[in-house]
């Protein structure tokens, strides 16, 4: 096993420049850091991530900093200019991806040159991971800024060992959809063997996203895409539960004083603290505490809320007008529920050092967590695990992703003021018993899921993930095993090549139809077929007139209906190879119309032998429903004689059994006077030709993803093409 490499979008460690023109370095804690440092001290590992200067701000002092970061702390920087930054990570990033994938496209910005930007700074990332990387490495990439930088990865290493984590939301399909890059950016997290995300939630909706927009099918949260198989999963990020517990503030760390906000030794505190940003549901987090003083005038200057809001993105014109509304809103609470002793909101827009918040931590009665849509938001883990009392309640919102650990907490709807309101009545009037006993329910969690166990629980499955792959690897048609196919191709003296259609020479269309071969692909074939060597053998599902008017006039072999029918080139003729009744179809036929009828965009095709339905151009998640339900009313009806079901691409057919090209390439192999063999398809019906060719000499080439018996594996349709032109040549 190699290093392990993580790569994130800044490095964990805090850069300035010293009058001496060298450079000051503090590392940062808490969070990511503190959970991969474990990893990343240990043995050869390596960090990556930007240096947190602008390459302006260095003055060409970047090779000094990239040695000093290495020999100090195993750091590689990536280095990006003030236009980086401003394009890619305040432009797309928190521009673009962060409001869309917070369910604010309303706030979204689509900008050409800012998606630009992103991509040059994903392939700096790769750049600099080049200098650093061995066949044998394991990489961890993590969130939203670094979305394309697994596929750029696998392109260039395809056997590399890939992690991704998204820290954010993964958004519901009809969100995502709206990004103009969103093929892009679902083809860059592809390229990782391991892809994680905080809830379930966020995993269904990539994988249904996966589905609608690239046609991958999943299962058991395992993706197959382009011959390679993907595995989703659900890791709720935890925090360093033992320093919050156990922390002890720091001599003259600075304080709030929480007795002279209240005004009175027995007044109930109530405390959030945020970033500024529209996801944190501010505004309507005050309007909740402001109805409830309302509703509950009783506890007018006995409660005392400390709001808390760290400053971010400030010229930014949005926050600017966030801020502005939260002054208002606080203002006008103070001013219409306040008194001449009393303050009902006390309102820091500033940040407070970690002593500092865990000191209210601990002397919160109540704690607002209620964000309008959070990846995580482990401030929620962080108070619960500081009360080692076991009092203070936490209002979660149930939009928040710790919302789906923290069941025990007051969970709330953050949009519904009244029920927010309520949530903090019952959190301030919760029975002792009770509080205990849900905050010790709580805490037992977050000490046994840390942030020590959430990177060792990815890690190990990123090992896992790997051995499976491993275990099941079809070896890809790459330049080498493409050059020792050509090297048999040009020695042999007898060759035959078996040859799919749809799928493998033409790519799929709307309609069956619409597949008419170009002139490219006649002239290929007619090229190929030529030489008194080779024997090409278009082995198709098409029936048998459709290939005569297709390809009759080439100087090939053709067999139709999955091996029915077969007219050799030296024949006029076409000859049945099997003896078949159809009588089942009358029986089948209106199950099937009945389902056409209720999948819009589907189609039947009738066949000599079989009858097939077709949902390409369905919507996916309605075909999958009707899928389920068609084979389950089949299976009873197909359990006699011959008649079997066909899952292909997009397909399922009910044929007879007895009828496969399998069994057809054997009667054309019958003297097996063949010293080189190649056959190329795309779906299920060729896998009965795959098995068929055991031998070691013999290629057998998948077109496409999915599992196969298949040797060898090629992307698309264009890649074969691409493979038999370069044979023809020779």
């Amino acid at each position: 096993m190699g290093k392990k490499i993580f790569i994130s979008n800044r490095l964990p460690i805090r850069i300035e420049k010293t009058d001496k023109e060298g450079f000051a370095l503090k590392e940062s804690i808490g969070g990511l850091a503190t959970g991969l440092k474990a990893f990343h001290r240990d043995s050869e590992n390596i960090w990556m991530g930007w240096c947190g200067l602008k390459t302006e701000e260095l003055e060409g002092k970047e090779e000094e900093l990239s040695r000093k970061l290495m020999k100090d702390f195993r750091y590689q920087p990536v280095y990006l200019s003030g236009e980086d930054l401003d394009l890619y990570y305040q432009g797309f990033s928190n521009s673009t991806l962060w409001p869309l994938f917070h369910y604010f496209p309303n706030l979204t910005t689509f900008d050409e040159k800012q998606w630009e930007s992103y991509v040059k700074v994903n392939r700096k990332f790769l750049e600099s991971l080049k200098e650093i990387m061995e066949p044998d490495d394991t990489i961890w990439i993590h969130d939203y800024q670094l979305m394309l930088l697994p596929g750029m990865i696998r392109e260039l290493y395809p056997k590399a060992a890939i992690g991704f984590f998204l820290h954010i939301p993964f958004p519901s399909f009809e969100i995502f959809r709206l990004l103009p890059w969103r093929m892009e950016i679902l083809e860059g997290i592809l390229g990782a063997d391991l892809v994680g995300f905080h809830t379930y939630d966020y995993t269904r909706h990539f994988l249904s996203s996966s589905r609608r927009l690239l046609g991958c099918e999943h299962e058991m949260n395992f993706i197959r895409y382009h011959h390679r198989t993907i595995r989703t999963d659900v890791f709720p990020m935890g925090i360093d539960y033992e320093y919050f517990s156990s922390a002890v503030p720091s001599p003259g760390h600075e304080k709030i004083d929480v007795e002279k906000v209240c005004g009175n030794g027995e007044g109930k505190i109530i405390f959030s603290v945020d970033r500024l940003d529209f996801t944190k549901g501010i505004p309507e987090r005050i309007k909740a505490f402001s109805l409830f003083l309302e509703k509950y005038p009783e506890y007018k200057e006995r409660v005392s809320y400390i709001l808390i809001i760290a400053p971010s993105r400030t010229q930014v014109e949005n926050y600017v007008d966030l801020l502005k509304e939260i002054q208002e809103l606080v203002s006008e609470t103070n001013g219409r529920h306040g008194t001449l002793g009393w303050v009902p909101i006390q309102f820091f827009y500033r940040s407070f050092p970690q002593d500092t918040l865990i000191d209210l931590y601990k002397s919160t009665d109540v704690m607002l967590v209620t964000p309008l849509r959070d990846g995580m938001n482990l401030v929620a883990k962080e108070f619960i695990s500081a009360r080692t009392d076991r009092l203070g309640m936490l209002v979660l919102s149930e939009t928040a992703g710790a919302a789906h650990e923290l069941g025990e907490a007051v969970i709330v709807n953050s949009n519904n003021s009244k029920e927010m309101a309520e949530g903090i009545k019952t959190a301030l009037e919760m029975p002792r018993e009770e509080m205990i006993k849900r905050n010790s329910i709580m805490h037992e969690r977050l000490k046994r899921y840390n942030i020590h166990y959430w990177a060792e629980d990815f890690l190990e499955k990123l090992d896992l993930q790997i051995q499976r792959v491993e275990d099941n690897k079809v070896i890809p048609l790459n330049k080498k095993e493409e050059n020792r196919l050509c090297d048999r191709y040009e020695k042999a003296e007898k060759r035959i090549l078996f040859l799919d259609y749809d799928g493998t020479l033409v790519g799929f269309q709307p309609k069956p139809e619409m597949a008419r071969p170009d002139g490219e692909l006649l002239a290929l074939l007619q090229d190929i077929a030529k030489s008194e060597k080779n024997r090409v053998v278009i082995i198709s599902g098409r029936d048998k007139n459709t290939l005569e008017e297709w390809l009759g006039t080439l100087p090939v072999d053709l067999v139709a209906s999955h091996g029915l029918w077969i007219k050799e080139k030296k024949s006029a003729l076409w000859h049945q190879t099997e003896m078949i009744d159809n009588s089942w179809k009358k029986e089948i036929r209106p199950l099937l119309e009945m389902t056409m009828d209720r999948t819009p965009g589907s189609l039947i095709e009738e066949k000599e032998f079989s009858l097939a339905w077709h949902y390409r151009r369905c919507e996916p998640e309605l075909a999958n429903i009707r899928l389920s339900e068609l084979k389950d009313a089949l299976i009873a009806l197909t359990t006699m004689g011959n008649i079997g079901l066909l899952e292909g691409k997009k397909v399922l057919e009910i044929k007879d059994t007895t009828v496969n090209k399998g069994r057809a390439a054997g009667m054309l192999l019958s003297d097996r006077n063949y010293d080189f063999i190649l056959a190329a398809g795309d779906d299920m019906t060729d896998e009965d030709l795959f098995s068929l060719l055991y031998r070691k000499d013999d290629y057998t080439i998948k077109v496409g993803k999915g599992e196969t018996q298949a040797g060898h594996y090629v992307k698309d349709p264009e890649e074969i093409r691409r493979v038999l032109t370069r044979l023809a040549g020779l």
